[in-house]
This record gives C-alpha cells, sequence and structure tokens, in this order.
C-alpha cells in the first residue's frame, strides 16, 4: 500500500454569490487541472438568515453537473423544465445539467436559524456535454452509512465504499462522495485508486493527514511518535493528495469530518464562464448566444 502525500492545504476564503449568499470557496475560477474532472467546491454554512436567505434567482448552467449536500436547514429549488422540490438535512441533489438548464436555489434555515451545506461542481466529458439534463435528489434516510469497529462512520453519497453503494448512480466522471467521521484519537486509512485525484474538506473537528510511509519533511509537516510526517488541518481547510492508493488520518481530541471526494481525471480542455463550461471558447459563445437568444433549452 502506498500513502499519498499531501501535496497541498487550501483554506476556504470568503465570497459572495448569487443574491448575496455569504459562502467559503476551497477553490473554483482558476486553475483546476489537479481537481480534474472537479472545477469548484463552495461551503455555504452560515448561522445569520441575513446572510443567506436571498438564495440563488434564476441562472443558467450548461455542460456541467452540480451536486448539493445538505447538513442543516432546507435548500427550495426549481428550474425551468418544471422540476421543483426541496432539500432537508443530509439530502443530496445531483444535477446534470448537459444540453441547458435554468435554475434557482433557496436556502432556509433551520428552527435555529442555520443554514449548512456544500455545493460540488463535476465536469462533464465532451462527449456528454450535451446530454439531456437530469436530477437526482436523493433523501438522507437512503444514503447507506457504514461503521467500521473502530467507530469510524462513512456515509457513502456516490461510488463504492467498504461494500456500499451510494445511490447517486449513472455518473460520467465515475466519482467518489463520502462524508467520513472518525473519532477522538483514531488513525485510520481509507482506500483512494491510484488513478483518481482526490482531496478532503475538513467540517468538523480537527486532526492531521499522514504525509508518505517514508516521510521526507517539509515546512508544513511535524512527525509524529511512530515517525510518520503529518499535516494538520482543521475546519474549512481542503486537502489535496498526491498520488497513492490510501490516505491516513489522525483524529484530534474532537474527532474529525470530512467529505472525501475523488474521481477520473478527464484530461480535456476547459473553456469556463461563469456557470457554463465547455471544452472550447467557440462552445462556449455558442452557449452564451444561445442563451441571448432564448435557444439555450433544448426540448
Amino acid at each position: 500500500m502506498s500513502i499519498r502525500p499531501v501535496k497541498q492545504v487550501i483554506e476556504a476564503e470568503p465570497h459572495m454569490e448569487g443574491a448575496g449568499v455569504h459562502l467559503h470557496r476551497a477553490f473554483g475560477f482558476g486553475k483546476t487541472d489537479d481537481f480534474d474532472p472537479f472545477l469548484l467546491f463552495d461551503d455555504f454554512r452560515n448561522d445569520d438568515p441575513s446572510k443567506y436567505r436571498a438564495g440563488f434567482p434564476w441562472h443558467p448552467h450548461r455542460g456541467i453537473e452540480t451536486i448539493t449536500y445538505v447538513l442543516a436547514g432546507t435548500v427550495e429549488h426549481g428550474d425551468s423544465l418544471g422540476n421543483k422540490g426541496a432539500l432537508g438535512a443530509g439530502d443530496v441533489q445531483w444535477m446534470t445539467a448537459g444540453s441547458g438548464i435554468l435554475h434557482q436555489e433557496k436556502p432556509k434555515g433551520d428552527s435555529q436559524g442555520r443554514m449548512h451545506g456544500f455545493q460540488l461542481w463535476a465536469n462533464l466529458p465532451k462527449q456528454h456535454k450535451m446530454t439531456t439534463p437530469r436530477y437526482q435528489d436523493v433523501l438522507a434516510a437512503d444514503i447507506p452509512e457504514v461503521t467500521d469497529d473502530d467507530g469510524t462512520t462513512v456515509r457513502v453519497i456516490c461510488g463504492e465504499f467498504w461494500g456500499q453503494r451510494g445511490p447517486v448512480d449513472g455518473i460520467a466522471a465515475d466519482p467518489r462522495y463520502l462524508d467520513v467521521y472518525v473519532p477522538p484519537g483514531k488513525r485510520k486509512r481509507l482506500p483512494v485508486e491510484t488513478t483518481r485525484h482526490a482531496f478532503a474538506y475538513v467540517f468538523d473537528g480537527s486532526g492531521d493527514f499522514r504525509d508518505a510511509s517514508d516521510p521526507q519533511g517539509v515546512t508544513t509537516e511535524r512527525y509524529d511518535e511512530h515517525g510518520d510526517a503529518g499535516v494538520d488541518v482543521a475546519n474549512r481547510s481542503l486537502v489535496l493528495f498526491d498520488s497513492g492508493d490510501e490516505i491516513t488520518v489522525q483524529a484530534g481530541d474532537e474527532g474529525i469530518r470530512f467529505l472525501l471526494v475523488s474521481g477520473q481525471p478527464l484530461r480535456e480542455p476547459v473553456a469556463w464562464r461563469g456557470p457554463i463550461v465547455m471544452n472550447t471558447p467557440e462552445e462556449l459563445r455558442q452557449a452564451w448566444e444561445d442563451l441571448d437568444k432564448g435557444t439555450f433549452i433544448r426540448r
């Protein structure tokens, strides 16, 4: 087994999107080769309704998939195809924009005003850019959860892990999307296929990720009693991994909870403007022309 070294640690930065939603962005709208097939990751946790209630008014998407995972509160959504509904705590929506869709999202807090969740954008390969749009709305109760002997718990949202398969299927980049909790003081190894790009996003507790089986010290690392290098991480930290077939995490005194996301890189050219992602500048110009002409939605 080969432990994946930590390639980079990124602290999510404050951003504002939609009609005034305050969020934290870990990556997106920049160089995303290291995250391929993923394009953007936003953390929209907030306890102040004035900072999220305006929501995300009608906007287009083409050429991508958006994955929304709600931890607290609800997100009401509707689109140009007549679909509408609401995501509650623990629910997931995987939207394949494909050839084009217009939609809106309106967050609402829980009884304590909390609105917690994440949105991930995944690129679609060239042959699926203009596929028919579709939704996969998944209720919390339908997401399998598996607990190991040491108390480590994993919710399997997409992909296969520890003998469980997530309910989201038919995704071009064959992603794996896991919600992982490791109890206080526990050290855990988790497999990740060598062909995938992978990252972890910490959103509760703290800990560190072991850096290599044969560690090479750098200024951001420290060594533990086992002689292993580690990179300390805490809330709103994204850990980008280099190649290998497993990651190792050491939970802190309060345990650690993080998303572990991986996918097969597409290695295709990216032409990107706002919520539309194509392969060439010509395709991108055509998409915006379609939007201007009222021909964006394909019936």
